[in-house]
Formats: C-alpha cells, structure tokens, sequence
C-alpha cells in the first residue's frame, strides 16, 4: 500500500464533507492530526516580544569564590619589646616607567618608608623618569642596570638617611652585568636588594641560576660576618607549597623546580630567616605575584616570590612583615619590613 496517496484521499474526503456541511449550515469540528499539537503548544508559550520560549538550562557548577589574603593591622613593636624604628619597602615595578604613570609613586608617599627598593626597573640612568629622580623624600638614590641589554633586569634603593657605604653587584662579573643587586651599609646591618635570575620558560637558564644561589649564597655568607644584613626583593622562587596557588602543576616550571627551592633551603640554612613565613607560618593564599594572563590576581592565583630574608642576628628585632596586596601597578605587590635596629 502506498501510504502517500492513502493519506490524500483522506485529506479529500474530510475537506469534501466540512464543504458539504457548510454549505447545510451545520456547526463544522474536525479533529487536527495529533502533530498539530506541539505548533498550539509553541505558540501558547510565546513571549510577549515573540521571542521563543526559553528553554531550561542544566545548572552547571558554580564557579568558586577566590580566597583572597587580607593584610593585618601592622604590628610596630618585635617580641622582645622594641619598637619599630625601621621600615623598608620592596616592589619588583616590572617597568620603572610604567610603573610611575600607573602613579606608584602616590602608594609610596602613602607608604612613607625609610628605604624603597624597587626590581626589574628595566630603565638606564639616563632615561630615569623625573618624578622619581627629582623625589625630595628620598634625597640619596642609587641605581643599577643591564650593561649589555637595555630595558633589562635593574634594581634602585632610595634613601632618606645616607649609607655609609653603597656597592654593586656581588663580585662576579658574569653576575653583575645584567645589574641585580644593590647593597647599603648602615651602622647595624647591610642592606641587600636583588632581582634574582629567572630560569626562564623551559628552563633554559636553571643551570645559570643554579650557579648564581651557590654564587649569591657566598656573597651574604661574607657579608653577614662582617654584620648582620637584611636581604629584600625578587627572589623567583616560591619556597613550599603554600607559596603558590597550584603546586601540582607547577613543578616543572621556574620559580617551583626542585633545584630552585633546594637553592632557597641552603639559603635558609646559612643563617638567614623567612621574615613572612616566620610570623605567618600557616598563611597561605599570601601572594606576591600574579600574572595579567587569566585574569590571575583577582582570582588570586598567584605565588609568593617577594621575600624580606634577616641574618639570625636582627631576628630579634622583627616586628612585622607585610604583604601589600592591594597595590596596584605591577604584576607583582610591594612588601614592607618593620625592624627595630
């Protein structure tokens, strides 16, 4: 049987006799095939705009909130009494500037530390904004650059009490041409600032840092028996799990391999102190560092790469060790150091 031609003979018959009905004057009711349905259905359901009806979504997985750190209120005296009597500030500016049209240089005034140490300033002397070089607050400045690249690595400190004496560099000239490291005297301890080398994606330059921590180690080893020394900056290392948001999936990477953190262990078992991680041994979600891809900070998947390191000597003084979490301006947050010297 051809169901085609079956199904129009019945649509003729039906339309023959509602004609025929009408025709008598007779109330006509004719059934609609069952399909028909669906199309009363759809258009029972439109909206007033006659859009479509909306149709009802799988509920997904809400996204969790981000943990995020919250700086507490500053603690002025250490343990053995002291109060504060020095305040030093640490910034890698990732672009000097930058960094000072994105108005840094407010936070600072804001901050009002003794001593600004500021990493990866990425400037020569010459270029040196104004607004930082004219800085009446801080009238001794001193600044270290990449001899070889410009725009390169770079470290500044800014002074408001003149060192007794200022160096470059850690005596090592494969180190200190790309210029990393600054050092003050003052009368009770050194002051160290250093952009540490980055082991660079795909580890092109782990052998490189491997030999600068042995090199860097030996250097404050020797400072540190002439005084104690407070070390601040750009360490490019996240030291335990809790410095970081993902571990797991970072330990192949610079700044998490097993080499670096090994380099950062010796560091610590030379005599030196995790000022943070000292006072804050259980903090974690405190991060330095996030990168601008993803939209890392605001979901503050970030590491904690930015470190205030004390000779075992000034320990005793430590009133507090801050991460400033707040400040915009850079991929990476300033941290400040309360010391009683």
């Amino acid at each position: 049987m051809h169901f085609g031609l079956c199904s129009s003979r019945i649509l003729c018959v039906r339309v023959c006799a509602v004609s025929f009905l009408r025709v008598c004057g007779l109330k006509t009711t004719v059934s609609m095939p069952k399909r028909a349905k669906k199309n009363e259905e759809a258009v029972e359901g439109e909206t007033g705009n006659g859009a479509e009806p909306a149709k009802k979504e799988k509920k997904g997985k809400e996204p969790e909130a981000p943990i995020l750190y919250e700086d507490p209120p500053d603690k002025m005296s250490s343990k053995d009494g002291r109060a504060s009597n020095m305040k030093i500030t640490s910034w890698n500016v990732d672009g000097l500037r930058a960094w000072v049209k994105k108005n840094g240089l407010d936070w600072v005034r804001k901050e009002d530390p003794d001593v600004l140490c500021l990493q990866e300033t990425k400037c020569a002397e010459k270029a040196l904004p104004s607004a930082i070089t004219d800085m009446p607050e801080y009238p001794h400045k001193y600044w270290a650059g990449s001899e070889d690249k410009e725009g390169y690595s770079g470290v500044a400190m800014l002074c408001k009490t003149e060192p007794l004496n200022v160096t470059y560099g850690i005596g090592k000239e494969e180190h200190d041409k790309e210029g990393r490291v600054i050092t003050a005297e003052f009368p009770s301890f050194f002051l160290v600032t250093a952009y540490v080398p980055n082991a660079s994606r795909g580890l092109v330059r782990l052998d490189y840092r491997k030999t600068w921590d042995v090199d860097f180690r030996a250097y404050l080893s020797g400072l540190d028996q002439r005084k104690p020394l407070v070390l601040c900056g750009d360490l490019n290392v996240a030291h335990q799990e809790i410095d970081l948001k993902n571990p797991k999936g970072n330990r192949k990477n610079a700044g998490f391999t097993p080499e670096e953190r090994e380099g950062f262990t010796k560091l610590l078992e030379a005599g030196f102190t995790d000022s943070f991680r000292e006072l804050y041994p259980e903090q974690a979600n405190a991060y330095t560092f996030w990168t601008y891809m993803m939209n890392a900070r605001a979901k503050n998947v970030g590491w904690r790469l930015d470190y205030f390191l004390l000779s075992s000597a000034l320990f005793p003084g430590l009133c507090d060790s801050k991460i400033r979490n707040t400040a915009m301006g850079s991929d990476h947050c300033p941290i400040t150091l309360y010391l009683a010297v």
